[in-house]
C-alpha cells in the first residue's frame, strides 16, 4: 500500500474517531455541566455560518438537509458504539463485531459522500469545502473545552 494511500486512510479514520468522541460527549457533559445539545447545534450552525460565509439564504437552504445528515450520522455512531458492547473473550462475538463496525464505517463514508453532493447542489463546491473544515475545527475546539474542563 502506498504512503499516500495510507496518510489518506489515516485522515479517515481520525476523522471518524473524533466524530465518534464527540458523539460521546453530551454522556459526560450532561452529568457536570449540563449539556444543551440545542445550544451545541446553535452554537456548531452560527460557527459555520461564519466560517463559510453563508448568506441568511444560502444558510436556511443549507442546514435543513445538514441537520438530515447529522442525524443519519449519529445514529450510525450509536450503531457502532453498540459494537463495542460484546464479550471479548468470544472470538464468533469479536468477528462479528468488527465485520459490523467495518459496515458501518463504510455506510458512514457512502452517507457523507451522498449528503457532499447534495450539499454542492445546494451551495458552490468551495463552499462545502469551507463548511467541512468549519465543522471539523468546530469539534475540535469542543473536545478541546471539554478536555479542559474535565480536568
Amino acid at each position: 500500500m502506498s504512503l499516500k494511500l495510507k496518510n489518506k486512510i489515516m485522515k479517515k479514520l481520525f476523522f471518524v474517531f473524533l466524530l465518534m468522541v464527540i458523539s460521546l460527549l453530551p454522556a459526560f457533559s450532561q452529568k457536570k455541566h449540563g449539556f444543551d445539545p440545542k445550544r451545541f447545534e446553535a452554537d456548531l450552525e452560527q460557527y459555520i455560518t461564519t466560517q463559510a460565509t453563508l448568506s441568511p439564504r444560502e444558510a436556511a437552504r443549507f442546514f435543513p438537509v445538514y441537520r438530515e445528515y447529522q442525524e443519519k450520522m449519529r445514529a450510525l455512531f450509536t450503531e457502532q458504539r453498540h459494537c463495542r458492547l460484546i464479550d471479548i473473550n468470544n472470538d464468533a462475538a469479536c468477528i462479528e463485531a468488527l465485520r459490523k463496525q467495518d459496515d458501518i464505517d463504510i455506510e458512514m463514508k457512502k452517507l457523507q459522500h451522498k449528503y457532499h453532493q447534495r450539499f454542492v447542489k445546494i451551495l458552490s463546491p468551495s463552499k462545502v469545502f469551507k463548511i467541512i473544515m468549519a465543522e471539523d475545527r468546530f469539534h475540535r475546539k469542543a473536545f478541546e473545552r471539554a478536555v479542559k474542563r474535565w480536568k
